[in-house]
């Protein structure tokens, strides 16, 4: 009876080493030269993309230039909309790829400190609150661009926009407030 108490333990030990003897999901990132970024973070913050900054704005009916601009056509753009809106993504699309290189060069400062080991608290505190005030401007600089956007469609526009994108009859887009009257008219900024 000893004998199979202790088989029982051993094996359960046994089971127990190898269930933590798993791998880490990020075994694979141990050779990134950033660690802490994979490669397709990298080259969506090198190219100024969105990466879901902006799905505050996007998923409660403020459309973004990029999506606009792609359906032009079927939401009616006119020739002078158009260009505002191309206007409005360029100038995010910059500032998004110029934040997006400093975001990386700050991440990899920081992998390089641990690397180095010669991180300290102080610099770890300042080099993590440099990281995220750079992510919140450069989320702010995507948001920006769906108000500005927002701000030349009409409401019609912008429930095309709605459905055109999947997400429903463009009615319920989080839009609190619709004036049923200016529905060829763009909304105006407060």
């Amino acid at each position: 009876m000893v004998a199979r108490v202790v088989l029982i333990l051993a094996g359960s030990l046994g089971m127990a080493s190898t269930a933590l003897a798993q791998p880490s999901p990020y075994v694979d990132r141990t050779s990134h030269g950033i660690k802490a970024l994979t490669p397709e973070q990298i080259a969506g913050y090198r190219a100024g993309e969105g990466m879901g900054q902006a799905l505050a704005a996007e998923l409660n009916g403020y459309p973004g230039p990029r999506h606009v601009l792609e359906l032009g056509d079927s939401l009616g753009l006119s020739t002078e909309r158009r260009a505002a809106i191309q206007t409005i993504f360029d100038r995010m699309h910059a500032e998004a790829g110029r934040l997006g290189e400093t975001v990386i060069q700050a991440e990899a400062g920081l992998d390089s400190a641990f690397a180095g080991r010669h991180i300290t608290e102080t610099m770890l505190s300042e080099r993590v609150t440099h990281i995220a005030a750079l992510l919140g401007r450069l989320r702010a600089v995507h948001l920006e661009a769906h108000l500005a956007v927002t701000a030349l469609l009409s409401p019609e526009q912008i429930r095309a926009y709605q459905r055109l994108r999947g997400y429903g009859d463009g009615e319920h887009g989080g839009q609190h407030h619709h004036d049923d009257d200016a529905d060829s008219q763009p909304r105006q900024q407060p």
